[in-house]
């Protein structure tokens, strides 16, 4: 009986239709169910997604949202459709758990930067073991391709989009972390991926929204800029994403994302890169909004990109680049080329299996039936937990004088706890039982939360003078921005001072946001900073700064 395995096509049996399907990474729902989607402009139902899957033989997909559990059978289910194996992806730069509910949430990587600062050697295995659990946990959920380490120098404090994603402000630092992490990663089948090249972090813009321009000679980018990279490529990286900034020194006309100077003669030709190329998501407004969903799929494959990634069209950019190609704008070799090192980055996704008699067999072997027995056992794990709480404690700053306000407020009656962030409806990490809402509370504060939605003067309106512990929820947030969550914060900072109402303060996430605010901050008045914004790092912080 011939099995639908056995049918499965050969690499070089392929039409140029799937040719390019393989290049194209879809973006769907982590979750169950249609009704769950949370993004339908971008994530399709299951039907749309399986057509996309089993019919266009699209390359792979790139999940978001959802529990690890979902994401497990979703991952499973995918690979069965697929005719040849899939890259199943995902943003997971802080862990498994940043995007995946019950797996481990990391602290991001400007943490370990911290780190470095006060011990290297410590921090680099830290990384090194970070990178390990991250990888451990994305195979037990099928995720193949981590979408980390981010490389980018965040040398630019007003950066909205990098931030606290960068591991520094020096590429010494970067470097040396991000290749560590590389090197922790690399234990396992799983593909890594430096972003976003040529380099990201001294930026204003959030190339979400609009295109950044850089305007940095040649001479400073390979001071700053492209020495990460290097050291990624160096250490064996498996992928690297592209940026959609303007950088006129290298190229006055396309961004780096649809630039051959960029991709090809930069990264390939001088760099030596010979991995993965991947746009960063085609759907974001620097290039979409700039250019056609179709014509950025052309460009961007005549630019050297090997994966295009989350196109707006998955149908239409598949035709459009086919039909390039046919009209000879785009040579039927830089397909292949594109197209070989598909190939050999997913082999390397399965390197315990036979090739028997031919080169492909391990392609046609069923993918392994979901088990949540295997999943429980690889997630969030005590020994990878302790790592989490030893990053964020180890990066935690904090000042509580002996003699402060907040140890007022023990009898202090009413006394509340003020919650500063851009949006509670979309921040699953702020529920009614997350440590920053229920600790406050035992202790008898009243909880009040403001964000982006709150009418202005509002929270003002206080009946009389309140002791008040102010907890900041800030950092970049791509689509986001932090610009107008900044302000907010100020604002609140600036009147609970004139007010003689602050009695503490709690930064979650940015580190440039304690530090604008520290040089008008009463001695008196105690303070924790944390990297980390998941209810972890609240209950560190918290445990911290309410002591008895």
């Amino acid at each position: 009986m011939t099995t639908r395995a056995q049918l499965r096509p050969q690499w070089e049996d392929l039409s140029l239709p799937q040719q390019v399907a393989q290049m194209v990474v879809v973006r769907a729902s982590g979750y169950w169910f249609d009704h769950q989607i949370q993004y339908p402009a971008w994530e399709p139902p299951l039907e749309t997604l399986r057509y996309w899957v089993e019919d266009l033989g699209v390359g792979g997909v790139i999940l978001l949202g959802g529990s690890a559990a979902e994401v497990a059978g979703r991952s499973h289910w995918l690979q069965s459709w697929a005719e040849l194996p899939l890259l199943i992806a995902a943003d997971v730069e802080e862990g498994v758990g940043q995007r995946f509910a019950g797996a481990t949430w990391f602290p991001p990587p400007m943490a370990l930067g911290e780190l470095a600062k006060r011990d290297l050697p410590a921090a680099l295995r830290d990384a090194e073991a970070m990178g390990a659990a991250l990888a451990q946990e994305a195979l037990a959920v099928g995720i193949n391709w981590v979408l980390a380490p981010v490389v980018d120098v965040n040398n630019n404090p007003a950066n909205p989009v990098i931030n606290v994603r960068a591991f520094g402000d020096t590429p010494e630092i970067v470097s040396k972390l991000a290749t560590a992490f590389i090197r922790g990663a690399q234990q396992f089948p799983v593909l890594t991926c430096a972003k976003h090249f040529p380099g990201h972090g001294d930026t204003a813009t959030d190339s979400h929204l609009d295109l950044p321009l850089i305007p940095h000679g040649l001479t400073r980018l390979e001071q700053v800029e492209f020495p990460p990279f290097q050291a990624a490529i160096a250490q064996g990286v498996d992928s690297i994403m592209s940026a959609h900034l303007l950088i006129p020194a290298l190229d006055e006309r396309w961004p780096a994302t649809l630039s051959r100077r960029i991709l090809t003669r930069q990264l390939r030709d001088r760099l030596g890169f010979d991995g993965l190329v991947s746009t960063d998501a085609l759907v974001m407004g620097a290039i979409a909004n700039h250019y056609g969903p179709n014509e950025a799929a052309v460009l961007a494959v005549e630019a050297g990109a090997d994966i295009l990634l989350m196109p707006a069209d998955p149908e239409g950019a598949i035709q459009a680049v086919c039909d390039a190609v046919a009209s000879g704008r785009i040579a039927p070799a830089r397909i292949q080329d594109s197209l070989a090192r598909i190939q050999q980055a997913k082999r390397k996704l399965r390197p315990q299996m036979p090739t028997g008699g031919t080169s492909h067999a391990w392609e046609n072997l069923p993918p392994a039936g979901f088990d949540i027995e295997p999943l429980m056992a690889h997630l969030a794990q005590p020994q990878t937990q302790h790592l989490a709480t030893d990053l964020l404690q180890g990066s935690m700053r904090v000042h509580v004088p002996t003699r402060s306000r907040l140890q007022n407020l023990t009898l202090a009656a009413p006394r509340r706890t003020l919650i500063v962030l851009d949006d509670v409806l979309e921040r699953e990490f702020l529920n009614r039982t997350a440590p920053a809402i229920a600790l406050p509370r035992q202790r008898g504060f009243r909880v009040e939360i403001v964000d982006g939605h709150t009418p202005a003067g509002l929270a003002l309106q206080e009946p009389s003078p309140t002791p008040t512990l102010l907890q900041l929820f800030v950092r970049g947030n791509p689509f986001r921005g932090s610009a107008g969550l900044s302000q907010l914060a100020a604002g609140w900072f600036q009147h609970l001072l004139d007010t003689q109402q602050l009695a503490g303060l709690v930064v979650y996430g940015s580190p440039y946001i304690l530090e604008q605010f520290l040089p008008q901050l009463p001695v008196e008045v105690p303070y924790v900073f944390t990297y980390g914004q998941m209810a972890q790092a609240q209950s560190i912080a918290l445990q911290t700064l309410l002591v008895d």
